[in-house]
């Protein structure tokens, strides 16, 4: 390559950041900008934490369809921000019925919420069908004097 070659490609890039791993414009805030995704196979992991306080920001059926998880740990506590996100837990069960696979899953929610309750009780009967369990958040473990929130996980 020229040194005029290089520079432009250097430059090309200038103005171009990583969201998720992939380029973006950043006129553009949101990986969801019509930017294609590289399609590529599902990803498995044993754990994976819902980005951004469980906000639906950047977290639709997409990532769920794609990031495969034994348990995912919803974060999120605040109700005015939109945190948990009904529409990304609606997403999971989306994503997680075209599978094609009936992997257990296990929800872990960090708070106890209304929105993460609600969702519970709506859709109780597709958790099921999807093989999705939710945790109950308000676990507690007891050791001599105090008491602490707690979940178990066994890989």
């Amino acid at each position: 390559h020229t040194e005029d070659e290089l520079s432009r490609s250097s430059h090309s890039n200038a103005g171009k950041s990583l969201v998720n791993g992939i380029k973006t414009n950043p006129a553009s805030n949101s990986p969801k900008s019509g930017l294609p995704v590289p399609m590529g196979p599902p990803v498995y992991v044993d754990l994976a934490y819902i980005p951004n306080h469980c906000s639906g920001k950047n977290t639709d059926p997409e990532f769920f369809k794609r990031v495969r998880a034994s348990y995912y740990v919803v974060s999120g506590n605040d109700a005015a921000n939109g945190e948990p996100s009904r529409a990304v837990l609606d997403a999971l069960l989306e994503g997680k019925s075209q599978w094609g696979e009936n992997l257990q899953v296990t929800l872990i929610p960090t708070h106890d919420t209304e929105v993460t309750r609600e969702w519970y009780q709506q859709t109780h009967e597709k958790q099921q069908e999807l093989n999705i369990m939710v945790l109950a958040s308000s676990s507690t473990v007891v050791m001599q004097d105090e008491s602490f929130p707690a979940c178990k996980i066994e890989f």
